[in-house]
């Protein structure tokens, strides 16, 4: 004689599978994944209904009530430009070329060796640019042409000394890895506008370079992995794979998802506290819609010459990145939250040495397309609701490296913001004599991240994330909102 419970099929066959208290537990707390993958999917929570209240947590809590930018496009020069060379001209380092930096600067912990290295002169010639006079170097012609739009933050620090924990903190906070990146607090706190799409897309000049620290850079940390960020490829196909084959139609697609579902589902009976498996599930769903709307997306064929022009894709030396800020513009338009797009991917800007032919290249295939960006996305009027995000792990010193390079900087080096309705044509901050030091209006990491989210409409004190019963910010419970250049 059966009992009742044995006389009900199993949902797995062949198995039979009791649950502890400690799995119920499990099991009834990882559902609520489902409800932050529904927010950031844009859809209704399963828990809802017309009669009873979401679960979802209240983003009214996180939001600022007057708005703000809908998505950011950083622009991340990855290895270290240097502020002496670019935005920030400090005549003193050519005045005392060749000679060692005087002892009232030397407060920095470096090695004796590096302290006492004479300082390389600058080869840059500078010219105020735009209305507001910004000085900007040759180096950076183009980008000079929208001086009136930028906000050149030029005390900007950091605690990372190389490369891997610089990159890491300028995108997680952290010089370790484990926290979320800024673009998963983002798309935490603001959900997705378009379900068809990936929220936080990564691109980067070079695919067979590593950014340094790799994908933990884009990743979600300790929240779940539906909100990292999606790595999309450079060049002429940015979403491999994504059409079905011939023959396949939307039926049998769809046919075959939900059978995957299925596996994948049971295969996460086992593994209650795994988000990943969430985010693989998640993933298969976005795959299927970004079907049809993706590819045309990602079309830049589609652009015209002028515009192709406008971003240097008819110049080879601006055609990669080139493309990849039209892509930007492009995923902007169609609601994508983040999109981060690597500049030199594999520390590319480090110029130990050999530094006027290292940034000569650099600037050279950058300066350009991200000109081109912010022109376009103002003619299009999309400037005021996108936050543009300029800069590297830190800068570099004005002592010599090696005879003709100079080393790494996170005591005081530039970034620039434009768009999200700042005033532009300003300056913040600024460097001893010599552009080691950040001396006036120092912004912190932690700062500049409190001041991204503000930009964007979230309240950088109150988003929060529990993590192990712990309130966890993006700011590490640091940052404040530089409000010089949030207020002008």
């Amino acid at each position: 004689m059966t009992t009742p419970f044995e006389s009900r099929p199993n949902p797995i066959p062949h198995r039979i599978h009791t649950l502890s208290r400690r799995e119920m537990l499990l099991r009834g707390g990882a559902g609520f994944g489902a409800l932050g993958l529904s927010y950031l999917l844009g859809g209704p929570s399963a828990s809802a209904s017309a009669d009873s209240p979401s679960l979802l947590p209240d983003a009214s809590a996180w939001k600022r009530p007057d708005g703000g930018a809908k998505s950011v496009i950083f622009l991340f020069m990855e290895g270290g430009p240097s502020q002496i060379d670019t935005f920030d001209p400090k005549p003193e380092v050519n005045r005392f070329a060749g000679q060692s930096l005087p002892s009232s600067i030397k407060r920095v912990i470096l090695p004796m060796g590096e302290m006492e290295s004479p300082l390389l002169a600058s080869q840059r010639k500078w010219s105020r640019r735009g209305e507001c006079g910004m000085w900007v170097s040759d180096w950076l012609p183009h980008i000079g042409d929208c001086a009136d739009d930028l906000v050149v933050v030029r005390s900007c620090i950091s605690d990372g000394l190389n490369h891997v924990n610089g990159v890491c903190q300028m995108n997680t906070g952290s010089i370790r890895g484990g926290r979320p990146s800024l673009g998963s607090w983002v798309t935490y706190g603001l959900g997705t506008e378009n379900e068809n799409l990936p929220s936080y897309v990564v691109l980067q000049d070079n695919e067979r370079a590593t950014v340094a620290g790799g994908p933990r850079n884009w990743g979600a940390g300790f929240m779940p992995a539906v909100y990292q960020g999606t790595k999309l490829a450079s060049g002429e196909e940015p979403i491999p794979d994504l059409l079905p084959p011939d023959g396949i139609d939307d039926a049998r697609q769809r046919r075959k998802l939900a059978l995957l579902d299925q596996y994948n589902r049971r295969h996460s009976l086992d593994r209650p506290d795994q988000s990943e498996l969430d985010a693989r599930i998640a993933s298969y769903e976005l795959a299927f819609r970004m079907q049809a709307e993706a590819p045309e997306a990602v079309d830049i064929d589609a652009e015209s010459e002028e515009t192709k022009h406008l971003y240097g894709l008819d110049r080879e030396e601006t055609a990669k990145f080139g493309r990849n800020c039209l892509l930007a513009r492009r995923l902007v338009e169609r609601g994508v939250r983040f999109i981060q797009l690597y500049h030199g991917a594999g520390s590319k800007w480090d110029a130990h040495t050999s530094i006027e032919k290292n940034h000569t290249e650099n600037c050279r295939s950058m300066d350009y397309p991200v000109a081109g960006l912010i022109k376009d996305l103002k003619r299009r009027g999309l400037l005021d609701s996108t936050l543009v995000v300029w800069g590297g792990e830190f800068g570099r010193t004005p002592m010599s490296e090696k005879g003709d390079g100079r080393d790494h900087n996170p005591y005081g080096f530039t970034m620039f913001m434009a768009g999200a309705g700042l005033q532009g044509g300003r300056v913040i901050g600024e460097t001893d004599d010599f552009g080691l030091h950040a001396i006036e209006d120092r912004i912190h990491v932690h700062d500049l991240h409190a001041t991204i989210l503000h930009l964007m409409g979230l309240d950088p004190d109150r988003l929060v994330f529990l993590h192990k019963g712990r309130p966890e910010r993006a700011t590490l419970n640091e940052g404040v909102v530089a409000d010089r250049v949030v207020l002008g």
